[in-house]
């Protein structure tokens, strides 16, 4: 008998995902569809980990931010990069050290140090600029921006983006399309929305509001 592509064994602990295959995009459908079957069944449980052969690290950072932030599990702070939970950590592009980011707060919004990048970011790659960043194309699932002050993205954001990293709240994110694993800013997280969301057909900007992370249309004439 064949084994199922993925499949949830569960402990006292909680889950474990067990993924057979290397295809990260056939994986993620199937476990769309899962979920979609049993919507509130595994919400709020714990995840363990996730037990695969042929994913790369990559694939399975990304696979643990979607069963958080998608679909409500609970994911264990070991299952995650640093990156991902503490905000102050910088990563250099060889993704192996890490450094602590200084407590001083960039303000430069409106204005001040940008990093233009003229090209995609594909899963692994990692930008950190004390100062604003534009990206000329797209951030892939697994690609990691962080910034002090906005994110620009001329393209469609679907990995993990963090503005304002030393606590400045007046950052925001802006893109054409706006479907992040992960959007934070400052020490603000935005949870992605729902398949259901509306789609603006116009870029799009999240920034902070009455303490919450909103996303909506850009129109320039507002």
């Amino acid at each position: 008998m064949k084994d199922d592509l993925i499949s949830f064994k569960g402990v006292k602990e909680g889950v474990f995902l067990n993924v057979n295959g290397a295809d990260l995009l056939i994986i993620k459908k199937e476990l769309d569809k899962k979920m979609k079957n049993a919507p509130n069944f595994y919400k709020g449980i714990k995840l363990l980990g996730i037990k695969s052969e042929g994913l790369s690290y990559e694939d399975l950072v990304e696979l643990k931010l979607i069963l958080k932030y998608k679909y409500d599990l609970v994911v264990s702070e070991e299952e995650l990069p640093d990156y991902i939970l503490n905000p102050k950590l910088k990563i250099h592009e060889d993704n192996k050290e890490l450094d602590t980011i200084p407590d001083s707060t960039f303000d430069g919004i409106d204005c001040g140090m940008t990093k233009y990048i003229n090209g995609t970011l594909r899963s692994g790659q990692t930008v950190d600029y004390d100062g604003n960043i534009v990206i000329i194309g797209d951030v892939n699932p697994g690609a990691l921006i962080k910034a002090k002050g906005n994110i620009i993205v001329l393209g469609t954001i679907r990995g993990v983006a963090h503005a304002g990293i030393c606590g400045n709240l007046n950052a925001i994110v802006a893109a054409y399309n706006l479907q992040p694993m992960q959007l934070r800013i400052g020490d603000i997280i935005a949870r992605p929305p729902d398949e259901q969301s509306e789609i603006y057909k116009v870029p799009e900007v999240a920034k902070i509001k009455d303490g919450e992370v909103i996303i909506e249309p850009y129109l320039p004439n507002k």
